[in-house]
């Protein structure tokens, strides 16, 4: 991945933020990966809100962790079975309705859910570093921006914009 690609230099490289942002979450998440493999934790990066949620809660059905973590039934339930394969997740009957299925870590789990607690903890303290060096709070500035286009979407924006120049 080049510093400063094709779009970045176009004239009109502002209207390629998502490709910016793309490239960041892939950046965060190569190196993201290197500091869960440097802490020794099997944890798949695209798996670690479901872990800890579970660890957070204790158990947890698939359904409780695609809605807290908002996302589709089918990518918790992958990310569910890759937990479960690796022998960090077990799946149990609940015993008051059987139709649900009840996950929690396994022992092995648990030990990865405590270092995956001190890791995300160090991860954090790095990223307070970097938004103090750039001088910009990161987190607060996408959910504003997440917001505002959920509020007026870019469609609309587009449309007032050419209604103001036109009269």
């Amino acid at each position: 991945m080049v510093a400063r690609n094709f779009r970045d230099q176009h004239a009109l490289s502002g209207a390629f933020l998502s490709n910016k942002l793309l490239r960041l979450v892939d950046l965060i998440g190569q190196q993201g990966n290197e500091l869960l493999g440097e802490a020794e934790i099997a944890i798949p990066s695209n798996a670690v809100a479901c872990a800890l949620f579970i660890g957070d809660k204790g158990q947890a059905s698939l359904a409780e962790i695609a809605k807290a973590l908002d996302e589709a039934h089918q990518l918790t339930s992958q990310r569910v079975e890759a937990l479960i394969e690796l022998g960090l997740l077990e799946r149990t009957d609940d015993p008051k309705d059987r139709r649900r299925k009840a996950l929690s870590l396994t022992p092995a789990g648990a030990a990865q859910y405590q270092r995956l607690l001190e890791r995300l903890a160090d991860i954090e303290q790095a990223f307070a570093g970097l938004y103090a060096e750039i001088g910009l709070a990161v987190p607060a500035i996408l959910e504003t921006a997440i917001e505002a286009l959920r509020a007026k979407p870019l469609a609309d924006r587009i449309r007032s914009s050419k209604r103001d120049r036109a009269g």
